[in-house]
C-alpha cells in the first residue's frame, strides 16, 4: 500500500481542493491519500472560520484517508517552517510523493529555484544587498532570485512549493514531490462561478453572501457559527496593553514592540491596527503573524524550545486509511497521538493551550480530549 501527501488549510474547504483531490485520485487510484492539515490557526496568522474537527470529517468525506495535524509552532510560522512541519510529518508517514497546487505548474524552475536558495552562495549577498536598499525580505528574495536564474516566481503556492522542495533537498528526505495546475488566483477576491480562492470565499462569508456554487454542496450545514480573526481583537488589545514586554513573543522585532504599544489605543479593530503599524519593513503577513504569536503567548522561548517534530497526531480516517497506519507506524520513530493522556509531549501540551484560545470565540468545538475522527468505509487499495 503507498501513499501520496496533500499539506493543505481547508479553510474553508473549496471545489478547488476537491479538484485537487479527485486529480490525485485519477493518476493514483491505489493509493491512499494522507493530508497534513493545519489546526485552528493558519500560515497567514488567522482564525480557521470552523474548526479542526469539522474540517476533518469534510476530509475524509471527500477523498482523504488519514487526517493528521501540523501542530501551531509550524502551522503559524512562514513558508521555510510551515513546509518543514509539513513535509516531515509525510517524511515519517512514508509517504511516496507530496502532490501541491502550482500557479506555474513547473517542477523544473521550482527545483532550478530551491537549489539556488540553498546551494548558491551568491543568493543570501544579493538579499542583503537588497534589503540594505529598502527593500522587505520577500521582495529582496525575489529580485536576487530573478538575478541568478532570470525566473520571476511569486504567486503563494508556488512559493510554498519551494519550500516543500527546499526541505526534501535540506533533510536528504526520500519524499517525491509533483504539482497540479492551480485553477484560479490565491488574491481574487472575487466569487467565481465555481472555482474561487479560500480568500474570496471567507470574505464572502464575513459579509453574508452565497457561496454554494463554490464549495460542495454536501459541505454547507458546516459552515455555520463562524468567526474570524477580528473576533479575537479585544483579547489581543489587552494582552498588548498589559503585557510589559512584548519582545518576548515570537517574531515581534525589537521596535515593532513599542508601535504596537503605541498604536493599540487608537485601533478599535484587527485590521485598523494592522494598516497603522504596516509599512515597507513589516509586512501584512508578517505583522498577522506577530499577533496570532501575541494572542497565542506563543513566545521566542518556546519557539526555541519547540523546533522539531516530535509525534504524530491523528485526527481522523477511514478503513483506508487506518490499514496504512498499522502498515506504517512499525517504521516510524515518533509517538503516534490517536487521544489525550495525562503525559503530554510539550509540544501537544501548547497545542492544548492554543486550543483554550480558540475557544474563547468558538463555542461549538468538541473537546480537545475526544478520539479521533472515524469515517468507514473503504475506497480498497490494498
Amino acid at each position: 500500500m503507498k501513499s501520496i501527501g496533500i499539506i493543505a488549510e481547508y479553510n474553508p474547504f473549496h471545489n478547488g481542493h476537491l479538484y485537487h483531490i479527485n486529480k490525485i485520485k485519477e493518476k493514483y487510484p491505489d493509493y491512499s491519500i494522507v493530508l497534513v492539515m493545519t489546526g485552528n490557526f493558519t500560515e497567514r496568522g488567522d482564525v480557521s472560520i470552523i474548526d479542526k474537527w469539522k474540517r476533518t470529517e469534510i476530509a475524509l468525506k471527500h477523498g482523504i484517508d488519514l487526517v493528521i495535524e501540523l501542530p501551531y509552532p509550524f502551522a503559524t510560522q512562514s513558508a521555510d517552517y510551515f513546509a518543514y512541519g509539513a513535509v516531515t510529518l509525510l517524511e515519517k508517514l512514508g509517504c511516496e510523493k507530496v502532490i501541491f497546487g502550482s500557479e506555474s505548474n513547473s517542477v523544473d524552475s521550482l527545483y532550478l529555484i530551491a537549489n539556488t536558495q540553498i546551494n548558491n552562495p551568491e543568493f543570501e549577498r544579493l538579499v542583503k544587498i537588497y534589503s540594505k536598499m529598502g527593500n522587505n525580505y520577500p521582495t529582496a528574495l525575489s529580485l536576487a532570485l530573478k538575478d541568478l536564474t532570470n525566473k520571476k516566481i511569486d504567486e503563494p503556492n508556488d512559493l510554498l512549493g519551494i519550500s516543500y522542495i527546499k526541505t526534501i533537498i535540506k533533510n536528504n528526505y526520500k519524499i517525491k514531490y509533483e504539482t497540479i495546475k492551480r485553477t484560479n488566483s490565491y488574491h481574487n477576491l472575487d466569487l467565481n462561478d465555481e472555482i474561487s480562492s479560500a480568500t474570496s470565499i471567507r470574505e464572502a462569508l464575513k459579509n453574508n453572501l452565497d457561496i454554494s456554487k463554490q464549495i460542495p454542496k454536501d459541505t454547507i450545514s458546516y459552515y455555520t457559527d463562524l468567526h474570524f480573526i477580528e473576533d479575537y481583537f479585544d483579547i489581543l488589545k489587552y494582552k498588548i496593553m498589559t503585557e510589559k514586554d512584548l519582545s518576548i513573543y515570537h517574531t515581534v522585532e525589537e521596535g515593532i514592540d513599542k508601535l504596537l504599544k503605541k498604536k493599540i489605543n487608537e485601533a478599535n479593530s484587527y485590521s485598523e491596527l494592522i494598516s497603522l503599524v504596516k509599512s515597507k519593513r513589516y509586512t501584512y503577513n508578517k505583522i498577522t503573524r506577530m499577533l496570532l504569536h501575541i494572542l497565542c503567548n506563543f513566545t521566542k522561548e518556546k519557539a526555541n524550545m519547540l523546533k522539531d517534530i516530535s509525534y504524530i497526531r491523528i485526527l481522523g480516517f477511514n478503513d483506508t486509511g487506518k490499514s496504512y497506519l498499522n502498515k506504517v507506524k512499525k517504521d516510524i520513530d515518533i509517538p503516534i497521538i490517536s487521544k489525550i493522556t495525562r503525559d503530554k509531549d510539550p509540544m501537544l501540551e501548547f497545542e492544548l493551550e492554543t486550543t483554550n484560545i480558540y475557544n474563547l470565540k468558538n463555542k461549538s468545538i468538541k473537546k480537545e480530549e475526544q478520539k479521533l475522527i472515524y469515517i468507514g468505509g473503504t475506497n480498497d487499495k490494498e
